[in-house]
């Protein structure tokens, strides 16, 4: 699929998370088989403008593009002219957040609280869009509220002013995270308008991607949460829905070297002090259901130093993949994959072993 002039080499895309979705972030999802990552979500504010997490998070250099800025406010012009700023450091897309259900972002009428008001949404597209020469695209729930679910006029509203991208999560405002994501109101949108359509919500698995795929007609699907546990999950995805078989889990020797990679580049990006207490969580998230995850956590929990970060996630990876080739979870279901892969993994490296030594190998 294509964002304006841009082909997209998949349909699996990063989410732009609050807090998360960093360029350091965003380089380990394209690296593991993302097709398009969003930037987190930016203060339009030009007040904040030359502040440091402001500037880190437009920050873009040597970022692989298409580069999309996600942009919040509730201002049209201000929204423009931050889109502009954003086009001149760089940015190649710009994406409204009207989806983002933080109370400190709704309470300043931001983010998804931005729903309430369509003919506020329908100025603000007006403004960005014609402010910029980069595609515009959109990123929102389902309504405010299940009672106030509206998101096919505002999706239709947001083509019609020259949005060329939405992407859909499948609550609303009032639901936060909680219960389920549901795709009725996805699979209602896609069929009112031309533009693409991509599903966002709950999707943690390649059948659950390809299921939310044929259920809503999407053109894609954006993974958020999921991918701060499983990074790989992008190529395990895109794999399913190419082949329609599931892609063996990654090895922890293949996974070692761009996770250590990944918080270089985060120490790099955020700087000593803020890079190692930010990576505590990028670090937790990575060990959640993992057999050992715990006592990793406890370490990196006790130092704030980023060499000691660094080798507690080194020396955990080592030793796990002295006991096991891939990473061991507790959950039973997943420990189930985990065994298969294994016997599929050590049964072809016996296979790969034999045609290298043939002679060692062969009875005498």
């Amino acid at each position: 699929m294509k964002i304006g002039r841009f082909d997209l080499p998949n349909r699996v895309f990063a989410a732009p998370m609050a807090g998360i979705a960093d360029r350091p972030f965003r380089q380990l999802c394209r690296e593991l088989g993302a097709g398009y990552a969003v930037g987190e979500m930016t203060t339009a504010d030009p007040r904040l403008r030359a502040s440091r997490k402001t500037s880190r998070r437009l920050c873009t250099d040597g970022e692989q593009g298409p580069i999309a800025v996600q942009l919040a406010g509730a201002d049209p012009l201000v929204l423009a002219d931050a889109a502009r700023h954003a086009v001149d450091s760089g940015a190649q897309i710009i994406d409204i957040n009207m989806g983002c259900p933080a109370k400190k972002v709704c309470n300043a009428a931001c983010g998804s609280a931005l729903l309430r008001d369509e003919a506020l949404v329908a100025r603000i597209i007006e403004s960005v869009v014609s402010a910029v020469a980069v595609p515009v695209t959109l990123k929102l729930r389902t309504g405010w509220s299940p009672q106030l679910r509206n998101a096919v006029r505002i999706c239709h509203m947001a083509e019609s002013g020259g949005i060329q991208m939405l992407a859909l999560h499948g609550r609303t405002r009032a639901c936060g995270f909680r219960g389920n994501a549901e795709y009725d109101t996805i699979a209602e949108v896609k069929t009112r308008v031309r533009i693409p359509v991509i599903a966002n919500g709950d999707i943690d698995t390649p059948e659950k991607a390809q299921y939310v795929l044929t259920h809503t007609g999407a053109d894609a699907v954006m993974i958020g949460r999921a991918a701060q546990m499983r990074p790989w999950i992008f190529r395990e995805i895109d794999h399913f829905l190419r082949n329609g078989t599931k892609k063996p889990p990654i090895t922890i020797a293949e996974a070692r070297p761009l996770l250590l990679r990944y918080l270089d580049a985060h120490y790099s990006h955020h700087g000593e002090l803020i890079g190692a207490r930010s990576a505590r969580k990028r670090i937790h998230f990575l060990a959640r259901g993992l057999l050992g995850g715990a006592r990793l956590c406890e370490r990196v929990n006790q130092t704030e130093d980023c060499a000691n970060q660094r080798r507690a996630l080194d020396e955990f990876l080592l030793e796990s993949a002295a006991r096991h080739p891939f990473f061991e979870y507790i959950d039973a279901a997943e420990s189930l994959d985990v065994e298969q892969a294994s016997r599929t993994y050590l049964h072809d490296r016996a296979l790969s072993e034999k045609q290298k030594f043939p002679s060692q190998l062969r009875p005498h």
